[in-house]
């Protein structure tokens, strides 16, 4: 089995621009995934994505849910130079991004390039923002930055740029980059959250439908809006489609205070800043992981939160986890160990067979 199983997806995810709110060409790509597996996508008027598998008891109902939306930014001001200024969408630092080429996800299909820009350095004026960061006064925040855009407010407004448009790096930079041994290796891109996720459950997915094999809890395997800015789209539809069991599939970041690696382990989350999850239920992934040959790695957070966190806090699943993929340099260009996917996928069947 090689090493890279999955890459060839992760690499046609890796392109699509989906910053929240703008989730419509990943759940179109997504959706044409689906129906290749031979099954049928459901969609809701908020932009959710899921696909519905018959248990043969039809007891309980469980989801497992990724967020297609990913961190970027949204035009706030148009000068009359062309030029943007920006907010954040998410948890995005421009510290993390960096000065580089953006795509502008317009209104329609278009999508307009531009480039983020800190400003001109060759400056020793106390006042000037690049004097302040090269002395270490303070950090760039994104008051400091411009969209460049080579075009006018007209030729903007042409193409479909306005106050509200949301803007992400460029496909041509994301990676991904391949490093570290050959035989478990490393792999480089900028934002797998959640790519990742939504690899796993159409992995997942693939591999219910080769074995042709039925689970005995009513599955909905789910893409989901807006977790980036509010956990928006699982609170939506967890509200409107009753389940027993919601497992956030998601990213696992790394902050030093956790005790997490990059082995090839996937992890739970027992606690982040809104909730403590459903400690049953992560052992019954635990005992998963077991079967699958691997084991759990666990974490604790006080600055993060999932879809399921949403789904706990509206109170629509009395039972509610997070499980997902380690990865270094959170919110930025993020590294994972590329086997902790099989890992995750191995897991998450043997965790659908028993439940």
């Amino acid at each position: 089995m090689s090493q890279l199983q999955y890459f060839d997806l992760f690499c046609q995810l890796l392109t699509i621009p989906c910053p929240s709110g703008r989730e419509e060409r990943m759940a179109a790509f997504l959706s044409r995934q689906i129906e290749d597996l031979g099954a049928e996508p459901e969609h809701d008027a908020h932009g959710n994505l899921w696909v519905s598998l018959q248990g043969t008891t039809g007891d309980s109902t469980i989801a497992l849910a990724s967020h297609m939306d990913e961190i970027g930014m949204v035009v706030a001001a148009i000068e009359d130079d062309g030029s943007l200024r920006v907010q954040r969408t998410g948890g995005l630092h421009p510290w993390k991004i960096g000065e580089g080429p953006v795509t502008l996800v317009t209104d329609g299909d278009s999508l307009v390039p531009a480039h983020l820009s800190f400003g001109s350095g060759h400056t020793n004026d106390p006042a000037d923002p690049i004097s302040q960061f090269a002395t270490g006064q303070r950090g760039i925040t994104w008051r400091d930055t411009r969209l460049l855009t080579g075009l006018t407010p007209d030729q903007l407004r042409e193409r479909g740029v306005r106050i509200g448009t949301c803007a992400v790096r460029a496909a041509e930079t994301r990676g991904p980059n391949i490093f570290g041994p050959e035989d478990d290796p490393l792999v480089s891109a900028w934002l797998f959250d959640n790519r990742g996720g939504s690899l796993v459950l159409i992995e997942l997915l693939r591999r219910l439908k080769q074995n042709q094999m039925q689970v005995k809890s009513n599955l909905r395997l789910c893409f989901m809006v807006q977790e980036e800015t509010g956990l928006l789209g699982a609170k939506g539809w967890a509200h409107r489609n009753q389940v027993d069991t919601f497992i956030a599939v998601d990213s696992t970041p790394m902050p030093a205070e956790t005790q997490l690696t990059l082995d090839g382990r996937p992890a739970t989350w027992s606690r982040d800043r809104g909730a403590h999850f459903h400690q049953g239920l992560i052992g019954e992934l635990a005992a998963a992981a077991t079967e699958a040959g691997t084991d759990l790695q666990y974490a604790v957070y006080s600055a993060a939160a999932s879809d399921a966190t949403g789904v706990l806090q509206v109170g629509a699943a009395p039972r509610c986890a997070t499980i997902g993929y380690p990865r270094e340099n959170s919110h930025g260009y993020e590294v994972v160990r590329w086997s902790v996917f099989q890992q995750l996928i191995d897991t998450l069947f043997a965790y659908v067979q028993r439940a």
